[in-house]
């Protein structure tokens, strides 16, 4: 492995410890705690590695690198297990949509997509509905609030949370599986904290009144306060730049995912 990659792999392994330590901080277990690695700086070697070291989780914000992405991993995944029985490989790929979803991309995206973690609109959650197959599993999404109300961000307020997970949960097609929210960009962690709080007040509420046994995800944190969203009750980590570092090379506009498969499958 040469220098640049042992370096992704240990960033890949302190941030995993950095989950493990602020989840101990808050009384949790770490092991319930999932890493969502994005890869928006992340070369397709990176990628790669993370595959070889377990990584079965990948998500994307931008519908063509998703189904280019995806393509070339399972091509990747394919020549590793002709040539070398796939040792260390994990058994699945799975593919998480993170980004601001248009409703006329929705279709391609859930071909590729184990989750969709940005349904901000009922209009939104009607097109996945419509072009979702009658023998196939429903969908699963993540209901996106902007907690701090930022008119740069997408995501449902707050008030209106509650509401759409109901009408979503009327949809045989389309599963709510919990919540995904964003600090704001200004005012440091703290100001993250209050927002992450808020997420998990909201979350919690949902979670007491919905008959939806799987509302069970709540996605908070990136790579600047991941770790305060650990100890805010977070369940999914989106951790970046803490894992492949600044841009180098060939990139791909991704975002990925670690994660055991029990609350994402």
């Amino acid at each position: 492995m040469s220098d640049e990659l042992a370096g992704l792999a240990a960033r890949y392994e302190d941030v995993k410890r950095r989950i493990h330590e602020a989840a101990l901080r808050a009384g949790r277990d770490p092991d319930r705690i999932f890493l969502v690695a994005v890869t928006k700086t992340a070369t397709l070697e990176q990628i790669r590695t993370l595959l070889r070291l377990g990584h079965a989780d990948f998500g994307e914000g931008r519908m063509q690198q998703l189904v280019r992405m995806a393509s070339q991993l399972d091509e990747y995944v394919e020549r590793q297990r002709e040539l070398h029985d796939s040792v260390g490989l994990p058994e699945q790929i799975r593919w998480h949509f993170i980004g601001h979803l248009q409703r006329n991309k929705a279709r391609r995206v859930m071909q590729r997509s184990q989750m969709i973690h940005s349904v901000d609109s009922l209009r939104l959650a009607e097109e996945i509905q419509q072009s979702h197959r009658g023998d196939g599993a429903p969908t699963q999404v993540l209901i996106q609030v902007n907690i701090a109300a930022e008119s740069a961000k997408h995501g449902v307020a707050p008030a209106a949370a509650k509401h759409l997970v109901d009408q979503v949960d009327t949809m045989v097609g389309v599963q709510a599986r919990g919540l995904m929210c964003m600090a704001p960009l200004e005012g440091g962690v703290e100001a993250a904290r209050q927002v992450f709080d808020r997420g998990r007040e909201l979350f919690e509420d949902i979670q007491k009144t919905t008959s939806n046994r799987r509302f069970d995800i709540l996605s908070m944190g990136m790579s600047a306060d991941f770790e305060t969203a650990v100890e805010c009750g977070a369940n999914v980590v989106r951790v970046g730049t803490a894992i492949f570092g600044t841009p180098q090379g060939e990139q791909f506009d991704t975002q990925a995912v670690t994660a055991t498969p029990e609350p994402l499958a």
